[in-house]
């Protein structure tokens, strides 16, 4: 079989604290926070049109053509609400680069080793990119840059950035994603009748919240000024 080579953004998230948590709070625990996890991500990814090309136990790799989509599943999946109101941390390693694609469903290559070996090394809360993910990431995030990591079974040191959420000032938030916003860093919005704009990330989170137009409710002011959103 001759091998196919492709072009391919890989997502490594793992929970943090996964074997503490069994530890301290049982299987039982760790088992619904394990199904909160893949219950979040499925609905993200499904949002974002990122593939989940594996389940890892407490963890997960993400995969796509294009780098916009998962860097922003990535991100989202790192501050999801749910998943922060059980007091669970994610932590995320992200690359893009060329690989083999192996019997139509798997992928061997240093773009899919180096994903994994930054989810390794982040710590909770944090999700590390290599430099060459920069140029895809969404307006409302943001690279911070690191001093070259020592990276295990990978020479020479990794040039490695920082992924955080963009939050330049008072806004609002996506009413899907929840993401934090203000305008020049929508990529979308809509009037919600109140002489205010929603906006939104992602054209993707657009076409989600005009696809259900009985589920939608009208922002809660009190609570964008409760979390020094507006």
């Amino acid at each position: 079989m001759v091998p196919v080579r492709v072009r391919r953004t890989f997502a490594f998230l793992d929970v943090s604290g996964f074997t503490a948590l069994t530890a301290t709070q049982g299987d039982e625990r760790s088992v619904e926070v394990v199904t909160l996890f893949r219950s979040a991500l499925r609905r993200i990814c499904s949002r974002r049109a990122v593939r989940i090309a594996k389940w890892l136990g407490d963890g997960a790799m993400l995969v796509g053509v294009d780098a916009s989509p998962v860097v922003s599943a990535a991100l989202e999946a790192m501050c999801a609400s749910e998943l922060l109101s059980e007091g669970v941390e994610l932590k995320c390693g992200v690359t893009s680069g060329p690989v083999i694609l192996l019997e139509g469903d798997d992928y061997i290559g240093h773009a899919v080793n180096l994903a994994a070996r930054l989810c390794d090394l982040a710590s909770g809360g944090q999700l590390l990119a290599d430099h060459g993910v920069v140029p895809h990431i969404p307006a409302w995030a943001k690279a911070d840059a690191s001093p070259p990591a020592a990276v295990r079974g990978i020479t020479p040191a990794v040039e490695v950035v920082e992924l955080t959420l963009h939050c330049p000032g008072p806004g609002n938030r996506d009413p899907v994603c929840g993401i934090p916003l203000v305008e020049s860093t929508a990529a979308a919005w809509r009037p919600d009748g109140r002489a205010r704009r929603l906006l939104f990330c992602s054209e993707s989170c657009l076409d989600t919240w005009e696809s259900r137009p009985h589920d939608r409710e009208e922002p809660d002011d009190e609570a964008f000024v409760r979390d020094g959103i507006a």
